[in-house]
């Protein structure tokens, strides 16, 4: 099994250009995977498998199509025909359900696609898994089996991402910027209601940041509605308010978001719940 973060250049009309979702240079988790045919049915089930559960971690909705071969394509009818099987196979014995896309193969071979859907219902390709006979042999590619007889091997082309641009921007519309705490770049914003809590904060900021917490410390002299309403359109997990009496009990105001009212913790509970809701993605 080969695997590289690869640089991508594809020549895209300007016209189709759409922000990270259609782009000309991007970055793709490309692995190619050499077997034997009697392997192949069990590599591309596990390919699957670990697509899928990326997919639900994130949190996607998504549709597998299974693509046919092209009228511009390489490589015998034999070849083509035991690959779309072994495909066709691996979803049957998963029982997951698909469309079949007549014709929209790559030129060397049949492949499985696996879209997103964004918040506009729009459907965008990212992992796809795609099978080789063809490749093999026109790089005369060969292994000892095992009774030491040389043997052509089944290529398997993969990503689980895609273009890794196009995969951010999908998950940045699925989640309308309100991304689920784990995920959050800014998982915490902690807010002082005067400069004199400024001393209380900053020892508080670098506990939770030592603690792993991705934070930001918002100090400036501006009235706490103002950051209150700044941090609440930038749509981050939580909010902690510092005041006078935070300061005088040592405690910790926090607000979720999406929420009016907060509540007092110590930082020794709020990174309890916190380390629980990361552990759960929630």
């Amino acid at each position: 099994r080969y695997f590289e973060l690869g640089t991508v250049h594809r020549h895209e009309k300007s016209g189709v250009l759409h922000g990270l979702l259609r782009v000309r240079q991007f970055t793709q988790d490309d692995a190619h995977i050499l077997c034997s045919p009697d392997q192949l049915n069990s590599e591309i089930l596990g390919i699957i498998n670990f697509v899928r559960e990326v997919m639900e971690i994130f949190g996607f909705e998504y549709t597998m199509e299974l693509s046919t071969r092209p009228e511009k394509s390489i490589g015998s009818d034999e070849a083509w025909e035991r690959a779309t099987k072994a495909l066709e196979n691996a979803l049957k014995a998963l029982n997951a359900p698909y469309e079949v896309n007549e014709g929209d193969g790559a030129f060397y071979g049949p492949k499985i696609d696996i879209k997103l859907k964004d918040a506009l219902s729009r459907s965008w390709q990212c992992a796809t898994i795609q099978c080789d006979f063809t490749l093999p042999d026109r790089f005369d590619l060969t292994y000892a089996d095992s009774d030491g007889e040389r043997k052509r091997p089944v290529m398997i082309h993969r990503v689980v991402l895609g273009a890794i641009e196009r995969f951010i921007g999908v998950l940045i519309e699925h989640y309308a910027g309100a991304f689920p705490l784990w995920l959050a770049p800014v998982q915490v914003v902690l807010m002082t209601i005067t400069d004199k809590q400024r001393p209380y904060a900053e020892e508080m900021a670098e506990i939770l940041k030592n603690e792993g917490v991705r934070l930001e410390a918002d100090l400036r002299n501006e009235k706490i509605g103002f950051k209150i309403r700044e941090a609440r359109n930038q749509k981050i997990p939580f909010m902690i308010v510092i005041g006078d009496k935070e300061v005088e009990n040592r405690t910790l105001a926090v607000r979720r978001r999406g929420e009016d009212s907060s509540n007092a913790f110590s930082a020794e509970d709020f990174l309890a719940l916190f380390r629980d809701e990361v552990r759960r993605r929630v």
